[in-house]
This record gives structure tokens, sequence and C-alpha cells, in this order.
């Protein structure tokens, strides 16, 4: 049986100044306190412009962030190649209602299929629609609100933005994530996803949507996406999470008063990510697949569903992903014994990336166990170094 327990394997790549930083980083990190206070800290510095930057560009975004530019990851890049573990570039800074920022970020996203392109380091992109096209829109949208005039406008200047992007990634031959988001603009992506797959995924997969298995209408709705499009003659190109706006998503469904989308409990969220994982397996001749998990037992199930179905170790139709400086044991294990492996790489400048950093945080302190087990991970690590 498939085991994440080498450590030797899991830390190779961190020196043991690094693996001491990657410590005391879980060790705040599972101080539910000490993150909020850190949070509120964090955003009053940054508004009274004190120079903080340098001490975060020093702990938690070197831990967790590539650099604030494509050309500051390539030290990252190479590497996590050394240990056959790919990079998946992301752009991390949040979306604005500007139209200048939303062009620029529309530019960086395609500066990273470029980059990308004949490069088998990095076999992926990723956006969010909410990056390049206003918050507000996609919202108004999903509500069955009509748009004015002018909101009509900035919806198909981001609708072009959205093409242009697919359009470079069939063009490089990189597929590109895109990713889910907020279950009340989630529809409009949903949609915007269908018609990017169905216009660039005749030839290949380059298209790829998100679903969350934490919603409890998600694995019905991968299901039906995936029968539709074998209908329609594509590719249906997915990444399977757990999902990120949880606590969100539960205080404003209490304070619209409708049935919350999330899951009751979490063992019904693995159950449906298993089934997930066990369907696009099933139906592996018309779909690609990204497992981007940091559960374990998912991770062995599907090495254990691809070999059950005879699928190669490294069939790129497969692949499994987790965040850059979180579940090493299992990215750098899956690597080792030749599985299709990618890092999440976050970039861009440390003020900008801070919402980023922070809802890694939260996450790490709201997930049982997550913290828990990186840091025995660690310890036994640093225990088996001062031995050898």
């Amino acid at each position: 049986m498939f085991s994440f327990s080498n450590t030797e394997i899991a830390f190779k790549s961190r020196s043991n100044k690094e693996l001491k930083m990657a410590y005391w980083m879980f060790k705040l990190v599972s101080n539910r306190n000490l993150v909020s206070f850190g949070k509120v800290l964090l955003n009053l510095a940054f508004t009274l412009r004190i120079p903080i930057s340098g001490v975060i560009k020093s702990t938690i975004f070197r831990h967790f962030c590539g650099g604030e530019s494509i050309e500051d990851c390539s030290q990252t890049i190479n590497q996590l190649e050394q240990y056959n573990v790919k990079t998946i570039l992301d752009y991390s800074v949040e979306g604005s209602k500007e139209t200048g920022s939303l062009d620029q970020t529309c530019d960086e996203i395609l500066a990273t299929l470029d980059k990308a392109a004949n490069n088998s380091t990095i076999p992926f992109s990723v956006f969010k629609i909410t990056g390049i096209c206003p918050f507000y829109i996609l919202e108004k949208i999903d509500a069955n609100r009509n748009l004015s005039d002018d909101e009509r406008e900035i919806y198909q200047q981001s609708y072009q933005r959205i093409e242009q992007i697919c359009s470079r990634a069939q063009e490089t031959k990189t597929p590109v994530f895109i990713d889910a988001e907020e279950s009340w603009i989630q529809n409009s992506i949903d949609q915007i996803a269908w018609e990017m797959m169905d216009k660039f995924n005749r030839d290949g997969v380059y298209i790829y949507n998100t679903v969350q298995l934490y919603r409890w209408d998600r694995l019905k709705f991968l299901k039906t996406s995936v029968t539709q499009a074998q209908q329609n003659g594509f590719g249906y190109g997915v990444k399977l999470v757990r999902g990120a706006y949880m606590e969100k998503e539960g205080h404003r469904a209490k304070e619209l008063n409708y049935r919350n989308p999330i899951q009751s409990d979490k063992k019904s969220t693995d159950s449906d990510y298993d089934k997930a994982l066990e369907f696009c397996i099933q139906n592996i001749e018309s779909v690609a697949i990204c497992a981007g998990t940091h559960n374990e037992k998912s991770s062995i199930y599907l090495t254990n569903l691809m070999d059950n179905k005879g699928i190669q170790k490294n069939d790129s139709r497969v692949y499994f992903a987790q965040l850059l400086g979180m579940s090493d044991h299992i990215s750098f294990n899956l690597a080792d014994a030749g599985y299709n492996v990618a890092k999440y790489v976050p970039y861009g400048p440390v003020k900008e990336v801070m919402p980023y950093l922070i809802r890694r945080a939260e996450e790490n302190t709201s997930v049982a166990g997550q913290t828990g087990r990186e840091l025995s991970l660690i310890t036994s690590e640093r225990s088996r170094r001062k031995t050898a």
C-alpha cells in the first residue's frame, strides 16, 4: 500500500534552515487567535504604511510563494523540477473593478502561458475569472438581473479577455484551470468555462473547470457536465478540490435565508470527492483530471483507481496538485513514485498577495488535523536528520 510517511523523501528539497522555518510557520498558523490577530495587525500596518513588507517577504511569503514576478519564481521552478515536481504559476493578486487592473491581470496570465510554452516543468496555467471580470457583474448575471449598457460592455471586454487566455492555452498547448469561486457567481463561471471547452477542447483538453466537492450539488453537476460534453464531442477538463469558501458560504446562506450550499459534514465532502475521482477515472477516455487535494486517503484512492484501470502513473490525463509550502509529504512521495505532480506556486507583489496568504493561514487553522500532520512530519524529519 502506498505511504506518505517517508519524511526523507518528503523534505529532501529543504535545508535544515528551511525545515526549521517551516516548523515555526505551521506552529504559528495552528493558533486560531494568533491568525485572527495577525490578520487585523497586517491590514492595519498596510493602511498606516508601516514598512513590514520585508519581514513578510522573508517569512510567510517566502514559505508559501515563489516570488513577486514570474522571473522570481525561476529558482522555485528549478528546485521542484529536480525532484520531478512540476509548477503551476498562480498570479495570486485579487480582482479589481478597474479596467487597467483587469487588463494587467489578463496580460500576466498570458505571460504565464508564454512561460509554459514548450516548457515541460510548467504543465498548466490558472486564473480566477474575477481577476479579469468584476465580481458584481458576475453576481448580477447569476441573479438574472439585467445589466446596464455600460455593464454589458464591461462584460464583453471581460469575455474577450477570457477567450484570449483560452485561445493562448490551446496555441501553446498548455492547459489552463478556471478556478471555482463563491456559489453565488459560480453558475456564470460554469457557463463561461463550458463555452470555452466547447470551443477549444475539440483536439485536446486545454480548458479545465474546477469543481468544489464541499458543495452537496457538485457531484451531480460533474456527472451531468461530462455526459453533455461527451454528447457534444469535446473533452472535459476538471480540477477537483474540496473547497475554499466554507465559512463565507455559511454566513451568507444564513443571512439571506437560503439553503447552505455546503455539505452537512466533512464525511459527505470526502465521500463525494472520492466518488468524483472514481467517476472521472471511469470516463478517462473523455476526461482529463487534476486532483487538487491535501488529503492522503483521497490521493491513495486515486493511485488505486489508476492501477485498477491500468492507467500508467505518468499518463498526462491524470495529475495530482498541492500548494507550495503545504503537504510536501504527498507531493514529493507521489513524484518519487513516478506520478504526475504539480505544485501551485503563487506569486505577485507582497502587499497584493496578502489576502491569499491570510486565506492560507485561515485554511490551515480550520482544516482539522492539517497543521498537526504537517508539524508531526517536520518534527520527525528534523529528528531523523539529527540522528542520521
